[in-house]
């Protein structure tokens, strides 16, 4: 550390020192006992020795090692010979620990909300070589601020890699490196504002978040519903709106796979208004059952804006997804991304695409199916054995299913109070309705159960749980 850098770190010591020189010695000592107190010195400091703060501070060698050995009996640091003086662990105590928000649930035995991958498939060796690799490699101007696309070599890796997977037509130039979908849809919502919009539609029923973000940026959603095929057509039209968010490859929470028709009919209303659509291709690499179903994007990418992360696929925690826009916007969506954030992280870009290059990406995804098609198979055999006449639906794909359970389990809130009791949380299908529907008027209970996080075990163990709650289980 350099004298300048030492100044700067004990800046909080300096109005102590001007002090009348009768009293200098009490105040730098009350300095330094406040300064620990207040967790501005945290426990596990280091302090300079008394020479350099002396030095630091201009005053006497002996004033400093003064305050040092009170402060040692007193309990707030300790040091030993030849180990310097350091914040006492005992300290830790008298400081107020910083509260965890984060959205992990706590008291459940099994929780069925969807929406999280098995972390611990998380592929903590490869990604620790990636970073290994990248920072040996990495030159000294990328660690500057980057172009707020992205670093240009993840750009060509995710160009390649979109286009092989998903059927995407995706020109390096066009791809913003974001930090998840949320921040895709933000910046599009505040681009859609400045260019006068103010109406979105979202399926309906669909991801609340969708709304959430929009509105964020000033836009309102209107909700649109929904068929077995996808989006209503009709229902499209008369809105009047001229952007639609959809997950079409698999739908948010319903399962189903928008039709090829129904495609056709989305990207001809489209073109028709001179309209855009944000596909939400959130777990689109997940299918099982069915032939892969192509991005939507790769039809028409002048009128669908096409949005990923690797949230699903290795762990939202990374916050690392891609955008890519059309001509007309990639402009404006870029210099809003540049004025939020100036760009995502190079570090975590240049490790990914070190990642993609070397296929450690196309491994971890097939490692995951595997993973979360017998987790799939698990809770249909389970719901089949403790919840007979059930119809399970939308497993062909993606991290959730919808079970239909027969009507004398319900109604709705009911079982919903009666499985949290139990200590399983779970989520109904009329809980991500934008409207005002209700439960099923046939008295069945709609669930959407999430259960990629789940291990096959604790499948079994959640769905015995609920049968018990319900009351009616088979043993």
């Amino acid at each position: 550390m350099t004298s300048s850098e030492r100044s700067a770190a004990w800046e909080v010591l300096v109005p102590a020192v001007a002090a009348p020189a009768r009293s200098r010695g009490r105040a730098l000592q009350e300095a330094l006992r406040q300064a620990v107190r207040s967790g501005r010195l945290v426990a596990g400091t280091r302090l300079p020795s008394s020479r350099d703060l002396a030095g630091d501070l201009g005053v006497s060698r002996g004033l400093v090692t003064e305050a040092y050995e009170q402060l040692t009996a007193e309990g707030y640091l300790r040091s030993g010979r030849g180990a310097g003086t350091w914040v006492g662990e005992a300290v830790r105590a008298a400081r107020t620990p910083a509260r965890d928000l984060a959205p992990r649930p706590r008291g459940v035995h099994a929780g069925f909300v969807p929406g999280t991958p098995d972390l611990s498939l998380f592929p903590r060796p490869a990604w620790a070589a990636a970073q290994r690799a990248v920072l040996a490699g990495l030159a000294h101007e990328d660690l500057g601020y980057p172009d707020p696309r992205g670093l240009p070599r993840l750009r060509t890796a995710l160009a390649g890699l979109l286009a092989r997977r998903r059927g995407v037509v995706a020109d390096p130039e066009r791809i913003v490196v974001v930090s998840g979908v949320a921040q895709a849809t933000t910046l599009l919502g505040f681009v859609l504002h400045a260019r006068g919009t103010r109406t979105v539609g979202v399926e309906d029923p669909g991801s609340p978040q969708h709304s959430e973000l929009y509105a964020a940026a000033g836009v309102s959603t209107v909700p649109l519903p929904l068929d077995g095929e996808g989006l209503e057509p009709g229902a499209l039209r008369a809105s009047g709106v001229r952007c639609v968010v959809t997950t079409p490859a698999h739908q948010f929470p319903t399962g189903i796979a928008y039709s090829a028709r129904r495609r056709a009919e989305l990207l001809a209303w489209a073109r028709s208004v001179d309209g855009l659509i944000l596909e939400d291709d959130y777990d689109g690499d997940f299918r099982y059952d069915r032939a892969p179903v192509g991005a939507l994007q790769g039809l028409d990418p002048e009128h669908v804006a096409y949005t990923g992360s690797v949230s699903k696929s290795l762990a939202p925690g990374l916050r690392l997804g891609w955008l890519l826009v059309p001509e007309r916007l990639a402009a404006e969506v870029v210099e809003r991304k540049r004025t939020l954030d100036l760009g995502h992280p190079s570090l975590d870009q240049a490790a990914f695409a070190h990642f993609v290059e070397r296929g450690d990406y196309d491994r971890q995804l097939r490692a995951c199916q595997r993973a979360y098609r017998e987790r799939r198979d698990t809770l249909v055999a389970a719901l089949a054995e403790h919840f007979p006449g059930s119809r399970v639906s939308g497993i062909a794909a993606g991290l959730h299913a919808i079970a239909a359970l027969p009507g004398r389990h319900g109604p709705e809130e009911r079982f919903l109070a009666r499985a949290a009791e139990s200590g399983v949380e779970v989520r109904a299908l009329t809980q991500y309705r934008h409207g005002t529907a209700g439960a099923a008027a046939d008295g069945e209970v709609r669930l959407v159960l999430g259960y990629a996080h789940l291990t096959p075990a604790r499948i079994r163990a959640g769905v015995e749980l609920m049968a018990k709650a319900a009351g009616d289980g088979v043993p």
